[in-house]
């Protein structure tokens, strides 16, 4: 029988509605610790889910013999920090998106896992969930023939409501901000399911430039993160896409894929605004046909279903990681393909801020699909 892998979870937001019970639902792996700055606040969540350690610092992570792997879901202003300190201790990695706060950062850490022989994972999730696996398969199969556009609109009201707190994702230092929220993703499954883009031109903007600061009475702060993205982009080939990412739009459609070929059109969306993996539909028209509802196989649908949709798919990229930890060689999507997601974000701001077309340097090989 496997060995079980033990894990510490660093991030109790996202980490406890997410990360604790997908890594509890997993055979194979096994939550040993738990990280909080505040070593209260770490031990009181050990008792509740029954984890035998709880740390206020990740170099008390590390040093537990029986963690073997870190799963890492705090802000991403504390990724690269922290991912170091996990990696330079052997320890296999297990990190959410945005990679880090700039690809330079990326690139670091990628020669770290390198050295350490550590295996790396990032939840790029879309890749798990079975509507977009099957429209993985569909595009491979050239059902939409020579593509002409690629249209994604991503529209949502996260950020809408003006009274929200000012936090670190008001902060673009900080990493905050839509395009690194939902764009991280985008560029990733771009990439997955459509090739590399060769340039592009992006629009960031803050609808909303000011929220009250709770932990300072409210006072109001300013905000520099963008909450809405317009961005263009060329693939290799040449096929052009259009992207529109917003937090900030009341009654947004959705998020929503459309590609259309010379041979037919897949379109994948869902309109489900307080859940964003559940709800997702795939229709398809070929010959100029009506578009029509397509059936998803049923070796491609989850085994199991959370309330939460983001659990089921993070069970599938914890299965990667543990496959790449059996097989001492990080499986996709791992650090290569957080180092491309992350350098497209990069010459994003980079248009944003030169008003120009920005050209993305030619394929290394490093990312693999």
């Amino acid at each position: 029988m496997a060995a079980e892998i033990g894990v510490a979870i660093v991030g109790t937001g996202f980490g406890q509605k997410v990360h604790l019970p997908a890594f509890q639902a997993h055979q194979r792996t096994q939550v040993v610790a738990v990280y909080h700055r505040d070593l209260e606040k770490a031990t009181a969540i050990a008792q509740t889910h029954n984890i035998p350690h709880a740390c206020s610092t990740v170099e008390e992570i590390v040093a537990l013999p029986d963690v073997q792997g870190v799963s890492i879901s705090t802000p991403p202003f504390l990724h690269y920090s922290m991912a170091k300190t996990v990696l330079q201790a052997g320890k296999h990695l297990l990190l959410e998106k945005p990679t880090t706060l700039n690809v330079a950062e990326a690139q670091a850490l990628q020669a770290i896992a390198t050295q350490s022989g550590a295996i790396t994972t990032l939840n790029f999730e879309f890749r798990c969930i079975p509507t977009w696996l099957r429209l993985a398969e569909l595009l491979a199969a050239d059902y939409v023939g020579q593509k002409r556009l690629i249209k994604i609109d991503w529209l949502v009201a996260g950020r809408a409501d003006a009274t929200r707190a000012w936090n670190w994702y008001a902060q673009k230092e900080k990493g905050g901000g839509a395009l690194g929220a939902i764009g991280s993703h985008v560029f990733d499954y771009i990439a997955w399911l459509f090739g590399d883009i060769q340039r592009l031109s992006a629009r960031l903007s803050t609808a909303i430039p000011q929220r009250p600061d709770p932990a300072d009475g409210g006072q109001m702060k300013p905000v520099d993160a963008d909450d809405t993205c317009l961005i263009m982009a060329e693939l290799f080939d040449g096929t052009p896409c259009q992207i529109a990412l917003s937090a900030a739009t009341y009654q947004g459609r959705g998020h929503w894929v459309e590609v259309y070929g010379d041979r037919g059109t897949l379109v994948l969306g869902s309109s489900n605004q307080t859940d964003y993996v559940h709800g997702f539909q795939l229709w398809g028209s070929q010959k100029g046909e009506p578009l029509a509802p397509l059936d998803i196989p049923a070796t491609l649908e989850f085994p199991q279903t959370w309330d939460d949709g983001r659990i089921a798919p993070f069970v599938r990229i914890i299965e990667r990681w543990v496959q790449g930890i059996d097989q001492g060689r990080s499986q996709v999507p791992s650090l290569p393909e957080g180092i491309y997601s992350q350098l497209l974000m990069d010459l994003a701001h980079e248009s944003n801020l030169t008003a120009t077309w920005v050209e993305v340097p030619s394929p290394s090989g490093t990312h693999r699909f």
